[in-house]
């Protein structure tokens, strides 16, 4: 992995960082990832909600917490005190991005409306995330991630058909709230390089999750009809799902014919070839009930290890269905540095793989709270 050393491609970029909880932090965290300098302003005395939620580490810090905040510095301030909020404004004066996720209205309130510090500030890119954006008749109502799976329609696709609705196994709507944000900031730095304006954005969680429903889209945009929950199953590709080995459940993805003849010569099951039920994707997604039988009765006879080796060597698509904790000790996970150690902890790594620019996470540790008060003070008070 290469590792130029000063070649963080957000190096110089300076981010003030009004954002708590998951989806700001988290897109902070990306932009420190890549070489900003994030400065996350606190409230005094308790700081992130975050931090304040479990699980602990031994010295009762949150691991919530320190999951989306390395690489940051942390200052103190009362955002209803005029001194304290005008030394924001001056750190803003200075700052390439500013990210916050209040409700609407909030920065207004202080002062601080996006509008009005773009027109202060041509350069500046001030970003807003938020549960449902900072227009339409829902923009003031509170959202959490499982509401938000909720109302988008995420929930209904969840689960198999005889399962209730299902909240995906993440706070899926948050952190693609922060991926959308972290896009969008680095967009945005681009055009103002080529353009010299800067700009608002506005993410909101919903829009992000309902962009994300794919198939279910395909079936309600297109065909106008609901889409149903299939468990592990493809809704239009087969076979293609998590099916039953002697000891575990193994996944299994044939995207084509080609792959669904190599698939019946390792099963040992030619015959499935030329039978009129299987011959084409069509025909197998009309029969899946059958073909997914006559698949079992064979991956039952050996553990699903054997079966994903032979698998994988006959060129097909197959994974073993593992825990987190089998993820995370994966030779692949850990050569690329997907766990990586910060101070003493370890954290999620940084997916950015970039070839000329260095890929490693920021190395600070999450910050304190208030850790960098008097450094910032004494910094922007110059």
């Amino acid at each position: 992995m290469n590792r130029l050393q000063n070649s963080k491609p957000l190096s110089g970029i300076l981010v003030i960082d009004f954002t708590h909880v998951l989806s700001g932090p988290f897109c902070t965290m990306m932009l420190a990832d890549q070489g900003a300098r994030v400065i996350k302003i606190e409230q005094p005395g308790t700081g992130d909600d975050s931090r304040a939620f479990g699980p602990f580490y031994e010295d009762h810090s949150s691991v919530y917490f320190e999951f989306v905040n390395r690489g940051k510095e942390s200052i103190t301030l009362n955002l209803k005190d005029a001194d304290d909020l005008n030394l924001a404004k001056r750190m803003i004066s200075r700052a390439d991005v500013v990210v916050e996720n209040f409700r609407p209205g909030t920065m207004e309130r202080l002062g601080l409306a996006p509008d009005d510090l773009l027109k202060q500030y041509p350069r500046l890119i001030v970003c807003s995330i938020s549960g449902f954006g900072q227009t339409g008749p829902m923009k003031l109502e509170p959202a959490y991630d499982t509401v938000v799976q909720a109302l988008s329609g995420l929930m209904s696709v969840t689960g198999f058909p005889d399962s209730n609705p299902t909240r995906v196994g993440t706070s899926i709507s948050d952190l693609t709230a922060g991926l959308f944000a972290y896009s969008a900031i680095t967009t945005a730095l681009v055009g103002r390089q080529r353009t010299g304006k800067g700009t608002t954005i506005d993410i909101a969680m919903l829009d992000g999750t309902f962009a994300l429903l794919e198939h279910g889209l395909m079936d309600a945009l297109a065909e106008n009809i609901d889409p149903k929950r299939i468990g592990n199953a493809h809704p239009s590709i087969a076979p293609f799902d998590a099916y039953q080995c002697a000891d575990r459940m193994l996944a299994i993805c044939c995207g084509n014919d080609h792959l669904f003849g190599k698939l019946c010569d390792t099963l040992g099951l030619a015959e499935a070839k030329t039978d009129p039920r299987y011959v084409t994707n069509d025909k197998r997604m009309q029969n899946l009930a059958s073909l997914k039988e006559s698949m079992e009765t064979v991956l039952m006879t050996q553990p699903a290890t054997v079966w994903s080796e032979k698998l994988q060597e006959s060129g097909i698509p197959a994974g073993l269905v593992q825990t987190v904790t089998e993820a995370e000790q994966m030779q692949q996970i850990r050569e690329r540095e997907m766990i990586v150690t910060v101070g003493n902890r370890q954290y999620p790594g940084n997916p950015i793989k970039f070839g000329g620019f260095d890929s490693s996470c920021a190395d600070t540790p999450p910050p304190a709270l208030g850790s960098d008060n008097d450094k910032i003070r004494d910094y922007f008070n110059q």
